[in-house]
């Protein structure tokens, strides 16, 4: 009765690690060290828009709780040397599984914005999609950059 909890509680922990380890990179979501720092604000129009997908996140955290769940739930499966062969097997399999689901859990939508600024130059900036931010070609916007970190908005 005991395992059957313990791997519960295993893939419980798996799910919140993954859950905690999104960020966002919408144009309207700023980090703490960037709060309070001064912008550059530059002015363009939109020259091309382009659906385009941000990889997800690839820490140990994904694998690392992969590994763990995996090598318990194999624990539970037949006794001394078996359950070891199992546990070790789990661990392995948990930790690919793992990792691939944080990056799929993580992985978002974004656009590629084209812009050319009033100095006449033409930069992309890529950002996650908002459901409440809509670009369209030809329209003017903001481009704002903190600490190397561009964003666009209107």
């Amino acid at each position: 009765m005991r395992k059957p909890v313990l791997l519960v509680a295993s893939l419980t922990a798996v799910a919140l690690a993954l859950g905690g380890c999104q960020s966002s990179l919408t144009g309207d979501t700023y980090s703490r060290d960037e709060a309070r720092q001064v912008q550059t604000v530059r002015m363009g129009t939109i020259q091309a828009l382009r659906p385009v997908k941000i990889e997800g996140t690839k820490t140990p955290i994904g694998a690392g709780a992969g590994a763990v769940a995996g090598g318990i739930g194999g624990s539970t499966i037949g006794h001394g040397r078996g359950s070891a062969v199992a546990a070790v097997i789990g661990a392995v399999a948990g930790g690919l599984i793992g990792a691939a689901a944080e990056e799929g859990v993580t992985r978002t939508q974004g656009v590629e914005v084209t812009v050319r600024e009033d100095d006449g130059s033409m930069r992309a900036y890529v950002q996650e999609v908002q459901p409440n931010e809509v670009f369209r070609v030809g329209e003017r916007v903001r481009i704002l950059t903190v600490n190397g970190t561009s964003r666009v908005s209107h």
